[in-house]
């Protein structure tokens, strides 16, 4: 009955263009509509106004003569009160739209460095989206947004900007190990130099203390024994420490050192040497 009445049904989010003997007459909003086909009146089709997207793929070259490839997605709408202009104007909307898109990314990424494009995604998604909205707009179509998602070099390209990334981490990572590597020897050298400082003032403290415990020992002993010199001490002394040396030497079963000539009468010469050194250290020059 509604057809042959000449109603027909316009859904939502949609319009429809009704002509009159072939002529532009009207868009039908969604809903219910009556075409008297007796009086002329026909449907000359519908047009979607929901949001629709459109990716692009466009090769081109760098300035550092690097050819991409890069994808853009254009997101677009039929605007209600153009619908007549976007119904009738363009035969082919995604070719035309990417027409435009091609023209403006092969005319801004030459401009740019390969660096420089995945930098400035923006500002090319920019250019391109003004571009479209300024030529679509004559059409009947929004440019709702625009995205440049991917800006893709070519496989060896890519291979060679991962190998100059590796190197650059591995030329960072050399020097900090080369860096902590000066620290550590400088650290070690430090406390080497450190533990020979304390080890030198042991020494003298030992020495010292040994000068000290000699002194008082020869001063005791000729208090104590009358007739005694400093010399006499001091010879008993040294065959002490003899027999001391000799004992923790023979205590040692790895032990390799032998004296020569190792025997009781050597102590006269050895306290001779001893005393001829003190003698000519303390001789006037």
């Amino acid at each position: 009955m509604g057809g042959i009445l000449g109603c027909i049904q316009v859904d939502q989010s949609n319009v429809a263009i009704k002509e009159t003997f072939g002529k532009f007459d009207e868009v039908l909003e969604p809903g219910c509509h009556c075409l008297p086909w007796f009086l002329g009146s026909q449907l000359a089709g519908h047009l979607s106004l929901r949001v629709q997207q459109l990716d692009v793929k466009c090769e081109t070259k760098t300035k550092d003569n690097v050819f991409v490839n890069v994808v853009a997605s254009i997101q677009y709408r039929a605007l209600t009160e153009k619908a007549s202009d976007a119904f009738y104007k363009l035969s082919n909307t995604k070719s035309q739209i990417q027409a435009y898109v091609f023209d403006v990314i092969r005319a801004s990424v030459p401009r740019l460095n390969l660096d420089d494009a995945f930098e400035q995604k923006n500002e090319i998604a920019r250019a391109v989206e003004d571009e479209l909205e300024k030529a679509m707009s004559a059409y009947g179509y929004e440019i709702v947004q625009t995205l440049i998602v991917d800006i893709e070099p070519d496989e060896r390209v890519k291979r060679a900007m991962n190998e100059i990334n590796a190197a650059a981490r591995l030329r960072v990572a050399t020097n900090e190990k080369a860096e902590a590597e000066k620290i550590l020897q400088i650290k070690r050298a430090e406390g080497e130099a450190e533990a020979k400082y304390l080890a030198g003032l042991g020494i003298a403290r030992q020495r010292q203390a040994i000068v000290d415990g000699l002194r008082d020992s020869v001063l005791g002993f000729s208090e104590n024994v009358p007739g005694t010199t400093a010399k006499d001490v001091l010879d008993m002394v040294l065959v002490t420490q003899y027999f001391d040396t000799m004992k923790e030497i023979g205590a040692s079963s790895k032990s390799s050192a032998v004296f020569i000539p190792h025997g009781p009468g050597a102590i006269g010469d050895v306290t001779t040497q001893i005393r001829e050194g003190f003698l000519q250290a303390s001789a006037p020059c």
